[in-house]
């Protein structure tokens, strides 16, 4: 599967990067909103993974809000990825169309194991 991962923190894209392809996906990593949104609505993907602390003017929640948004990524899977671990954050990113959701320091089993869920919902 092909996922864009959206993180602006080097070490963790990096570790995220290595943690997913060396499931045998291919990982795309970006480090800000506008980019994420940009690389989504112009290259086909399977799966995009979401840190909501972003630098600038769009942040994770704005990201998933332009994403749900156009008919071309509206129904695309979009994992969140966040230190932010509160009721509230969790319910925004629901609301604005978030698929799941994962708090920092997350379990990458789980998140492995979710994203094969989503590959063979797909194959299935």
């Amino acid at each position: 599967m092909r996922i864009l991962l959206c993180e602006d923190q080097d070490a963790i894209r990096r570790m995220i990067e290595a943690l997913v392809g060396a499931s045998g996906h291919e990982v795309i990593g970006v480090g800000t909103g506008p980019e994420a949104v940009e690389r989504a609505l112009t290259e086909p993907f399977d799966v995009i993974l979401l840190d909501l602390m972003l630098p600038g003017s769009m942040d994770g929640f704005e990201v998933c809000a332009r994403l749900r948004a156009d008919p071309a990524t509206a129904s695309l899977p979009i994992i969140v990825i966040s230190a932010l671990d509160d009721r509230e954050a969790r319910a925004r990113a629901v609301e604005l169309g978030a698929t799941a959701y994962y708090a920092k320091p997350f379990r990458p089993l789980e998140l492995l194991e979710y994203i094969g869920g989503i590959k063979a919902a797909r194959r299935g």
